[in-house]
């Protein structure tokens, strides 16, 4: 009897154990599908978000190159008689809106196309680099004569100081608001002076040159009144490069006085008066009232998405200081 029970009582032992080590495997074999599941969605998430930042990419770089080659400004159709428009915006200056190598492309296709009756150009800038404005002065004064039946006419908003006004002064006609500001007929080259602020922080400049004009006005090495007045003679002639700039586009408007050539400006109602302007108006009000045309095409060539993106960034803020700092004393019409 007793061993009939030990004998049960084994088999049953038995039995559980068998049981127990199923479970156990059961349970082990449930966690492997639960991982391996686990893993497989993993990874499908991955691939997913990887084909969906691949798509953006795409799409950013189709984006970039859209309005890099700016489909929809100045490479269109002729779209009949219209006004042809053209902005500086800004400071005259290599590389920027203003600068020659994206206005003097613009003023050739709107005179080129037929449709265009006349060429606006709206000028907001209180200046900059006299040879950008210089070649943006002579090109006007080319296209003029290559076609004569389509004339040329600025419009002033806020501002045609220095640069502006230089380009502006070979314009057929200048229209301005009565509270523009106009003028500044003049030439300046500014910078700083750290010799003072070294003296007392106790730093030595060491300056190696060979040619003893090479450190021309450099800023942290005294004044030299040789370099100084070397400048002011070059200063000068610029000036007077830009006296002659006016003069020939202004004619006989011009009422010259005392004050004109002095680097003053004025409020356009005075502009008028003494003959730097010739009028009032509106880019829309000289496209209707005086080209006869009032379907105006945009021929500017618009930044692109990079630069768009430096400057909101501020990039191109940190550029400007850094080039004012460094970049040596040059002469500007602002």
């Amino acid at each position: 009897m007793n061993d009939n029970n030990y004998e049960n009582t084994s088999t049953q032992q038995s039995s559980q154990d068998t049981v127990g080590q199923s479970k156990k495997e059961g349970w082990e074999r449930d966690m492997l599908e639960r991982l391996a599941f686990a893993a497989l969605r993993e990874q499908r998430a991955r691939r997913r978000w990887g084909i969906f930042f691949k798509l953006a990419l795409l799409a950013l770089v189709v984006f970039a190159i859209w309005v890099a080659f700016d489909f929809s400004g100045t490479d269109m159709e002729s779209v009949g008689s219209h006004t042809a428009l053209i902005e500086i915006d800004g400071t005259i200056e290599a590389g920027g809106a203003g600068a020659a190598e994206a206005v003097i492309p613009a003023l050739d296709k709107a005179y080129a196309d037929s449709g265009s009756v006349g060429v606006i150009l709206r000028i907001n800038s209180p200046g900059g680099s006299p040879v950008q404005a210089g070649m943006i002065n002579d090109e006007i004064t080319r296209l003029r004569k290559a076609y004569p039946q389509k004339p040329l006419y600025v419009v002033v908003e806020e501002m045609c100081a220095s640069g502006g006004y230089y380009i502006a002064a070979a314009a057929d006609k200048i229209y301005v608001n009565k509270a523009s500001i106009v003028g500044s007929i003049g030439v300046l080259m500014d910078g700083f002076g750290f010799t003072g602020l070294m003296d007392k922080l106790g730093v030595e400049r060491r300056l190696l040159t060979a040619g003893e004009n090479k450190g021309f006005l450099d800023p942290f090495s005294p004044q030299s009144p040789r370099q100084k007045d070397y400048a002011q003679v070059m200063l000068n002639e610029i000036h007077q490069q830009f006296i002659q700039v006016v003069r020939s586009g202004r004619g006989k408007r011009l009422k010259e006085t005392p004050d004109t050539f002095s680097g003053l400006f004025w409020s356009g109602s005075k502009a008028v008066e003494m003959g730097l302007a010739d009028g009032f108006g509106t880019v829309d009000s000289v496209a209707r009232d005086v080209l006869k045309a009032e379907d105006i095409v945009d021929y500017t060539q618009h930044e692109g998405l990079p630069e768009r993106v430096l400057k909101k960034f501020g990039a191109a803020a940190g550029a400007g200081a850094l080039k004012s700092i460094w970049g040596g004393a040059n002469a500007s019409l602002r």
